[in-house]
């Protein structure tokens, strides 16, 4: 099932509009990832419109740390996760997205990038 992401064919009356074309290959989604807390770290490999490459993180163990105090950043293993609160049912199903927060080796992190979107998890240190 494709995901389409264009024009409805809807007014804002909801009468219907007439079809003038179809779908476009760049009208065209994909399902969320939904990157999961796991034991081992999994990419996906997709390619783009134009011929370019976008890497999905599925499963993560490791998060990139921003520390404030010390200016610097490490990689540090994920314990567990704490909060969604653009969903809290995603804390649940240990899904992380971008403002989840997240327990690690150093504290409490902030998810600050998408992980499904840039393949990579970076955060910032929250507290100790």
């Amino acid at each position: 099932m494709s995901y389409y992401q264009g024009n409805d064919l809807r007014k804002p009356t909801g009468g219907l509009k007439g079809e003038k074309r179809s779908k476009r290959k760049y009208e065209l989604g994909s399902p969320p990832v939904n990157t999961t807390l796991s034991s081992s770290e999994e990419k996906i490999h997709v390619r783009t419109l134009g011929g370019g490459v976008k890497y999905k993180l599925k499963k993560a163990l490791y998060i990139n740390v921003a520390v404030p105090d010390e200016k610097a950043v490490k990689k540090v293993k994920i314990l567990d996760v704490v909060e969604t609160p653009s969903n809290p049912q995603n804390a649940r199903f240990k899904i992380i997205s971008k403002g989840t927060i997240v327990k690690t080796e150093v504290g409490l992190v902030k998810v600050t990038s998408r992980p499904g979107q840039d393949g990579v998890l970076n955060g910032v240190l929250l507290k100790k």
